[in-house]
This record gives structure tokens, sequence and C-alpha cells, in this order.
């Protein structure tokens, strides 16, 4: 696939998030997110100690940032207000968060540059978790809260909401895989907490779509789900044990978000799968006409690597969780060695084309895609330039199988790289970096240009892949 043309309209731009770039942690009001009380507690955990608290200080570079990106030519980003500095605990707008997101919005649209907000990126305010986070009814309310506060205030500017990014992260690392803090293992209450996040979405679209009837919000807004989509994949001559282990995982992982957001329903074959397994989602009265509500205008779609399964060995896990599959290792697959993820462009390409198949009339953008490294520093030429050719043939890679979903009927929007700028990634720090600008740490933040930002800025400008 050489000299591949994306359409002309197809946007080019990069994704980002609030926690993972803003830093400021405690400035104009702030509040502590459970991100700086893990920090607090456990600094130990993040890659070289350095915690929730800096970002890549875009709180105080995002003109210089913004301007960063509108010289790689891109025509709009992504990031996430934070709970934390957008309300106080009473649930009541905080005056200088209000502020600082009306500035970096400004900014950006006096730029020429969209700003695609979404509402939720596995942070949350200290306070809320300690009344139980995402496992407490609660917060359903709470988040719905939020929600409105944001769409009112940022409305009249913002075209583009997403009420979560990843909605399958903070039930998988916090309460089922157990990675990150509080390094539970109960997939009970995993599967309670990606319930309670799917009845909030549901209710954030609500609230949304009441706004726009009554006149608050402009017609031409929009709203979608954010998440990390992975074609699952098994062996070429699979068993019924193996195909199961496909059914389930693509049933909890995509399809789940998929039938929400399209049929505005859950998907009723992994539910029965789950009662018969004792897992229980608290379903209430009047929680099916809620999830009625789900559906979206489009979707965002975060693919970084596929989902290869087999059938299990053992149906119950050493801490008595069910398991629906064990990883099934491809013998021909190309591996980030940095980051222990799988390289499968054709993957980002088959999803699109399952998209378009289970989820017709529903357009789509590339949300997140992008290869993090370790160490780029050996990668630098006599001049002092990260020459990330590795970067640059994974995204022409993605983007050439982009091209042919689309030649094949996909209705796919646009492209967000992550994360045009080097930033700050959960318990992994900045241990991989991921931009087409470097940020060096020991001289306050600098920005600098890799090899790739000359090429992305090229195909951003003539949606030729080359």
């Amino acid at each position: 696939m050489n000299n591949c043309k994306l359409p002309k309209d197809f946007f080019f731009g990069t994704a980002m998030s609030g926690p993972q770039t803003e830093g400021a942690y405690n400035k104009d009001g702030r509040l502590p997110s459970i991100w700086d009380t893990w920090s607090d507690r456990e600094i130990n955990a993040f890659h070289n100690n350095v915690g929730s608290y800096v970002g890549n200080d875009f709180y105080n570079k995002y003109e210089e940032d913004i301007k960063i990106l509108k010289g790689l030519n891109f025509d709009s980003y992504r990031t996430s207000i934070q709970w934390t500095r957008l309300l106080d605990k009473n649930g009541k707008l905080n005056p200088k968060g209000v502020e600082y997101y009306h500035k970096v919005i400004d900014f950006s649209l006096d730029n020429g540059i969209d700003v695609f907000i979404n509402l939720h990126h596995f942070d949350l305010p200290q306070y809320l978790e300690d009344r139980g986070g995402w496992t407490n009814r609660e917060i359903i309310e709470a988040y719905g809260n939020y929600a409105r506060l944001a769409f009112k205030e940022f409305g009249a500017k913002v075209k583009h909401w997403f009420t979560f990014n990843e909605p399958i992260v903070v039930p998988m690392q916090m309460y089922s895989n157990g990675a990150w803090y509080p390094y539970e293992r109960d997939y009970n209450k995993a599967m309670t907490v990606q319930y309670h996040i799917t009845l909030a979405h549901c209710l954030a679209v609500r609230e949304f779509n009441k706004l726009k009837k009554e006149g608050e919000l402009p017609e031409v807004c929009d709203i979608g789900l954010i998440n990390n989509f992975a074609p699952p994949y098994t062996k070429e001559n699979p068993s019924k044990e193996d195909l199961e282990a496909v059914r389930m995982t693509d049933g909890v992982h995509n399809r789940w978000w998929l039938d929400v957001c399209s049929k505005g329903k859950l998907p009723f074959d992994v539910i029965d799968t789950l009662k018969e397994l004792g897992i229980s989602i608290d379903m209430r009265e009047g929680d099916e006409a809620l999830i009625a509500c789900g559906k979206v205008d489009w979707l965002g779609f975060n693919y970084y690597q596929p989902a290869r399964v087999q059938a299990p060995k053992e149906k119950i896990d050493e801490h008595g969780n069910p398991k629906f599959a064990d990883e099934y290792v491809w013998q021909e697959r190309k591996m980030n060695i940095y980051r222990g993820w799988e390289i499968y462009p054709r993957g980002i390409y088959d999803f699109a084309m399952k998209i378009t198949k289970e989820c017709p009339n529903l357009p789509f953008f590339i949300s997140e895609n992008g290869m993090g490294v370790e160490g780029e520093d050996k990668f630098k030429n006599s001049d002092g330039i990260i020459e990330d050719d590795y970067r640059i043939e994974f995204v022409k890679e993605h983007l050439e199988w982009v091209a042919k979903a689309i030649e094949d009927g996909a209705d796919c929007r646009g492209y967000h790289y992550w994360a045009a700028i080097d930033n700050w990634s959960w318990a992994n720090a900045f241990k991989n970096r991921y931009g087409f600008i470097g940020v060096d740490l020991a001289n306050k933040y600098t920005r600098f240009s890799k090899k790739s930002a000359t090429w992305i800025a090229e195909v951003s400008k003539t949606k030729v892949i080359k």
C-alpha cells in the first residue's frame, strides 16, 4: 500500500488527557484525585518515582503546545476536563477551573483548532473515592451533575463531547487484575464498576440530548464514547471452547460498549453468562430505560493491539474469579518490545469493518493510536535529532489500513495520534515516549521535535500517506 490517499475532509489531530498533561495538581482550587493519593502513599509504584503531580506542564504551556499542534497541521485535538479542577466538593463550579478551561478552548479556537472534550479519563476526585468511587451507585448522579455543568458551561464553544475514555480500564486495572491502586482482584466488583460507568454514560447522554432539545446546546454539538477496542482472534482451527473464549472476550471488552452506543442495550448473552457464573451487575428498575438513552452520535476507536485468545486451562483463577480466556501467542506476531504490545496494523481495519457491519450508520474516528518507546535518546543522530523511523512506520502502516477500511465502506472521519507531545502515563510515568514532539524533563519540560514531526505534518497537510 504505497501513497494511499485519505479523504479531503478527513481530520488529523492528537489525543491527550487532563491528568496526564496539566500538572498544577494543587493550583487554583483543584482537588486531590485518586492518582494524587496513590502518588502520596506509594511514589515508588511509579516509574522513576514520577507521580501524578506535574503531567507535562500543559497547564502553563498550553499556548506553546497548541501552536505546536498548529505547526503539525493538525485541525483538532482531544483532551479531558478534570472533574477535580472543574467542580468543588459540593458539586459546584470552581471559578478558577472554569476560567482555565475557557482560556484553553478559546486559544485553540483562535488558532483554528477544534477541541474535542472528554469528561473522564481514569481520574476521580478523592473525596468521591472515599465514598466508594465507582463501586457506589450514588456516583452515577454525581457524574451526571458534573457532565451537565460542563455541557452548559462550554457547550457554546465545544462541538464534540465524549463521556468516557476507555471505560473498561478502571474496572480492569483497579478491580480485576489488580495492577493499579487499590490492587483489588474481585471480578464481581469489577463488573459492578463497569455497569455503574455504563449507567453514568447513559445519564450524561440523556442530559446532553435534553439540553440540545431545550436549546441550551447548539444543534451542531454531538456526543460519543471512546473505547480501546481490540479485535479478538484465536487459532486457525478453533475448538468450541476457543470460540467461546472469543465470544466472552469480545462481549465484555467490545460488544458491551458497541451495543450500548448503537442500540441502547447491553449484550444479554454476556449478561446471561455472567449470571450463570454468579456475577451480579445490580440491575434495578428503571435501568433499562436509562440504558436506552445511551446511543451516541459517533464513536472514538482507540487501537493499540489485538486480543489473541484461546480456551482457558482453568475456568477459575487463583483469586476465585472466572477466566474466560488464556492468551494465544500467534507465532508470526511482531512486538513493541518496550510496551509489551503486539503491533498488528491489520487489526485497525478488521475492527473498523466490525463497527461498519454491527453498527451501521454509526460513524467513528481513530481516537488513539500510537507507539511508546523507552530510551529514545539512543536513536539520536549527530545533530541531536531522535530518528524515530519506527514511529513513522507504525503510523504509516495503520493509516494505510484506515484508508483501506474507508475504501471498503467504513465511515471513519479522522485520526488522533496518542500523543503528539510526550506526556506522563499513569504508573509508567515517562518510561515510554509516544510523541512526535519530545519533552526534556531535566530542562523545565522543554519541547523539541523528533524526525517523525516533519513526516506527520506533511501527511496531515496533504492527506497522502507516503
